[in-house]
């Protein structure tokens, strides 16, 4: 009766909290790691990520830091913290300025028991807003829950308006409510109203995938593609009705080492990709040699090629473009080690010529570090 009676707890809103514990401090987490970056319209940067404990598990929280002079320094103490009660952790937060210029701040909840089991199927994806993401103290709207499972990336806005999440119902784990179970698939969770209600379109099955974690583009020629992580590296599906109906999974001849990648359409027209992509002497991928590239033909080449991080464990990047043309990109580096959240900064041109040209142009610099578990 008791886990029954805990298992809701995850059905349940997080409180936002702006006065934090002493355990939300820099010095007094370990394990961190799942980054995500916006940034404001006035040029405020926001990041977010999940910490709490020594691993993925019942202590985990979302926090929320703020910078006000691009990048160089940020909040050491959060401006906001999502810590649910009891054995409910918050993960995998998400950042997202919508098209009317609101920052969101997505995040998942699960049942996490103390004996270290980090999702018991009745996970769900969270969403609060705030209105100005300018000024340095905001307030967020009251939480809700608006899709069953776990959403890792950014949403999409179609040419129509329509938003897109990628939402997820984990294959890896068995969804213990039945209305979870008959969805367990690369999810497409919509909007047709700005955010006031969202529904479930369709479903991907890709084989092979590990954790979803995937991204929609919008083609050129009106055809949505999917990139799903998958234990080969990146799987691909396409939809020609708006994300109702996709095709079989594949495939996508992208390689990778079984980890988030991140892809987007910059203000330019070209796609972005930031993935790892360094195969050791048996050809296997590994969380290693962090690197963007550019697309021209929405995917069909790529050109290019600038090595952001080439440090073993950099994983998990993370994106946003200023109104400027500045790319930053966030990432996580040895989440047990040293608990390092770090950022690149770049444009275009640095991506074409392989290396850092543009003034704007910085790579491995730190957002965070907690010196990893203390015990």
């Amino acid at each position: 009766m008791k886990e029954k009676i805990m298992n809701k707890n995850s059905l349940k809103p997080a409180e936002i909290k702006y006065i934090l514990e002493e355990k939300h401090r820099t010095a007094n987490r370990q394990f961190q790691g799942v980054p995500g970056i916006e940034v404001a319209s006035g040029g405020r940067i926001w990041a977010t990520w999940y910490s709490g404990g020594i691993a993925e598990g019942p202590q985990n929280f979302s926090i929320l830091v703020t910078s006000n002079d691009d990048g160089e320094t940020w909040s050491e103490k959060p401006v906001a913290v999502i810590d649910p009660i009891g054995n409910v952790r918050s993960f995998d937060p998400v950042l997202w300025h919508d098209p009317l210029g609101r920052l969101w701040w997505f995040w998942s909840q699960s049942y996490s028991p103390a004996d270290g089991e980090v999702f018991d199927g009745t996970g769900g994806v969270w969403a609060t807003f705030t209105e100005d993401s300018n000024t340095e103290q905001p307030v967020f709207s009251e939480p809700r829950r608006i899709a069953d499972g776990v959403m890792m990336n950014k949403p999409t806005v179609l040419s129509d308006g329509t938003w897109l999440l990628p939402t997820a119902v984990w294959e890896c784990f068995g969804p213990k409510l039945p209305e979870m179970a008959k969805n367990r698939f690369s999810n497409i969770t919509v909007s047709c109203d700005n955010g006031h209600s969202f529904s479930l379109r369709g479903s991907a099955d890709v084989p092979e995938r590990s954790f979803d974690e995937h991204m929609i583009i919008e083609l050129k020629d009106g055809r949505l593609w999917m990139l799903v992580r998958t234990m080969y590296g990146i799987g691909q599906s396409f939809s020609g009705d708006k994300g109702i109906a996709w095709t079989p999974g594949e495939n996508s001849g992208l390689s990778g080492p079984n980890s988030r990648f991140f892809i987007r359409r910059l203000s330019s027209g070209r796609l972005l990709l930031v993935n790892n992509a360094n195969p050791d002497s048996a050809g296997k991928m590994k969380r290693s040699h962090l690197y963007a590239f550019l697309s021209d033909d929405d995917g069909k080449t790529w050109q290019g090629g600038l090595l952001l991080d080439e440090r073993d464990n950099v994983s998990y990047p993370d994106g946003a473009e200023d109104s400027r043309g500045v790319i930053r990109i966030i990432y996580d580096r040895e989440r047990h080690k040293h608990g390092e959240i770090l950022a690149a900064v770049f444009k275009e041109e640095d991506v074409l010529a392989g290396k850092c040209i543009t003034p704007q142009a910085r790579l491995r610099t730190l957002v965070n570090r907690t010196e990893g578990i203390k015990v």
